[in-house]
């Protein structure tokens, strides 16, 4: 059976492409958290520092805080990770 060729590893600009979908409401948590899980199990990409920390802020991302449905990480704080992506992006 042949391989299938590597997917290109996302960029920067792709990963914050994910947080501001996922801010935006057209990514539901569940796709950010196995996006991310994706990228961050694959030991054969070299990745810079904001872009491994901002994964794994998207890994995890749909743990529930309890059985009341509300998430670990609510919706205040997303925006607040996707401001301070930004901001170490810039720096």
């Amino acid at each position: 059976m042949p391989r299938r060729p590597r997917a290109h590893q996302p960029t920067p600009d792709d990963i914050e492409a994910r947080f501001v979908a996922l801010v935006e409401g057209r990514l539901t948590r569940d796709e950010a958290d196995r996006w991310a899980a994706r990228w961050m199990a694959d030991d054969g990409l070299d990745w810079d520092d904001v872009s491994w920390w901002a994964l794994g802020l998207l890994h995890g991302i749909d743990l529930p805080a309890d059985e009341s449905g509300a998430y670990l990480h609510d919706d205040e704080q997303l925006r607040t990770w996707l401001a301070e992506l930004r901001s170490r992006r810039a720096t």
